[in-house]
């Protein structure tokens, strides 16, 4: 293309000889404060957990049951707010600001258009939750957490839009702050309400809620300063542009679905803990919350990969778009598992951090906690390949095969899988599947399997898919 030149390629240096090279430290001083507020984000979980883990063991539980389905929604319809990132990438790379932060407005809009759907889901809790046969005080206490969670789900998905534009630009270092703020507001939040206040599991959700939309002005002050309107034109973004609002929803979309294909498969799987009984699915929650240290800096690296492979394909080079992907890819897995390991190593004092209750079932949740951590290091890394080549391919626009795939696989395979191994006949949540009764380990080794079949067919479609040849804009 006419527009490849050296300079626009993102982390690259000329050696002695006249070499291309991978700038390593440019990596790190993009993927850094990616990681770091991801790892922010995972001290925020940690941190609901250790507040709701000061309630009961049922809160913990009820949390269980909802932290990855109100997630599974998140990025679901997230999806059009993290292809935002994707937009803003290659424009930038291309050398077109304005471009990149009319992306910005096509986000914003795009989230506003899905608030009714959020309401009318936070207002049918009620009926949506039984469906899953809770005990009556785990399904209050789910209640209390989904509705003031999902009202905040649009604000949440324009915070996304707006960290995909600092993201995009490879100014990380405000996501980071921004992100920084939020999780201590949080903690103020959350002991204020859920105690002081005494709102118990509605106080914890309307904390989170209540940041992030303190971070959402903070995210809006910075795009609209003085230096981002000169360097982006940032203020004249905000007039619907109807054709690219609809773009972005037919590429979003997919993007949410190939995200959530596993999120989904793992709500049902942690509904299904929880179904089976109150330790096993507060054991499941701890340790999901636990690992979620290697999880969340994880997603930072994988982001970092979407704005490489994004930028270097702006600037008209694949070659060095793939060269890039593949170090995101093997950060990722090389990060997730030196982290699992080192929990499953300290567990045993660890746990017991997060079940702070003296209720009857503590014990046999840490015992379980413990176990459960040696799994999810498997577990996690597959599913940090699964992050990396997602994250990668997303970086070249293409979503919808990958999407199509993983959906399949999570619903026709893991979480019928899942169902036929953790119940005996009759405890199940539907009696058409043989139900063998292996329990949560059952249940467990169909998430393992699951994300071996998606991490190797994604991981496969980054290294040779079609992408490398033909245009993804």
């Amino acid at each position: 293309m006419a527009y490849q030149t050296e300079s626009l390629l993102p982390v690259a240096k000329v050696d002695w000889r006249g070499k291309r090279r991978v700038d390593y430290r440019g990596i790190l001083l993009l993927a850094f404060p990616l990681f770091l507020s991801n790892g922010v984000q995972a001290v925020l979980n940690l941190t609901d957990s250790w507040f709701i883990g000061r309630l009961s063991t049922d809160a913990i539980a009820a949390m269980g049951a909802l932290y990855f389905l109100i997630l599974v929604l998140f990025v679901l319809f997230g999806g059009v707010g993290m292809y935002v990132q994707t937009l803003v990438a290659q424009a930038y790379g291309e050398g077109k600001y304005h471009q990149a932060a009319q992306a910005v407005g096509a986000g914003f809009w795009g989230a506003l258009l899905l608030t009714p759907l959020f309401v009318l889901l936070a207002i049918s809790g009620v009926e949506l939750l039984k469906l899953f046969q809770f005990s009556p005080v785990v399904e209050q206490l789910a209640i209390d957490y989904w509705i003031p969670r999902l009202l905040g789900l649009t604000i949440a998905i324009i915070n996304l839009g707006l960290t995909a534009f600092f993201n995009g630009v490879g100014r990380t270092t405000i996501t980071l702050w921004v992100s920084i703020a939020i999780a201590l507001l949080n903690v103020v939040l959350n002991e204020s309400l859920m105690f002081q206040l005494g709102m118990g599991m509605a106080g914890a959700a309307w904390a989170t809620t209540l940041s992030l939309m303190a971070g959402m002005v903070l995210f809006l002050w910075v795009f609209l300063s003085r230096e981002i309107r000169q360097d982006f034109q940032s203020h004249r973004i905000w007039k619907p542009q109807w054709q690219a609002i609809r773009y972005l929803f037919a590429v979003g979309l997919p993007l949410g679905f190939l995200m959530t294909a596993d999120l989904t498969g793992i709500a049902f799987f942690q509904i299904m803990q929880v179904k089976l009984g109150v330790v096993p699915g507060a054991a499941t929650q701890v340790v999901m919350m636990l690992t979620s240290t290697a999880y969340m800096p994880t997603l930072g690296i994988a982001q970092a990969g979407t704005t490489l492979v994004g930028q270097s394909i702006g600037a008209g080079n694949r070659r060095w778009a793939k060269r890039l992907g593949n170090i995101a890819i093997a950060l990722c897995v090389l990060y997730s598992i030196s982290v699992n390991v080192l929990l499953a190593f300290n567990g045993q004092w660890l746990i017991p951090l997060f079940v702070t209750t003296t209720d009857a079932h503590v014990e046999a949740v840490i015992q379980l906690s413990q176990t459960l951590l040696w799994l999810a290091v498997v577990y996690n890394a597959f599913n940090a390949l699964n992050i990396g080549s997602a994250f990668c391919l997303q970086g070249t626009g293409d979503v919808k095969v990958p999407s199509l795939f993983a959906v399949l696989l999570s619903w026709l395979g893991f979480v019928p899988l899942t169902h036929i191994l953790t119940f005996e006949q009759g405890e199940g949540l539907v009696d058409f599947l043989p139900q063998l009764g292996v329990g949560i380990f059952g249940g467990w080794s169909a998430a393992i399997l699951f994300t071996l079949l998606l991490s190797s067919f994604l991981f496969l479609r980054w290294r040779f898919g079609g992408w490398q040849k033909t245009s993804s804009r």
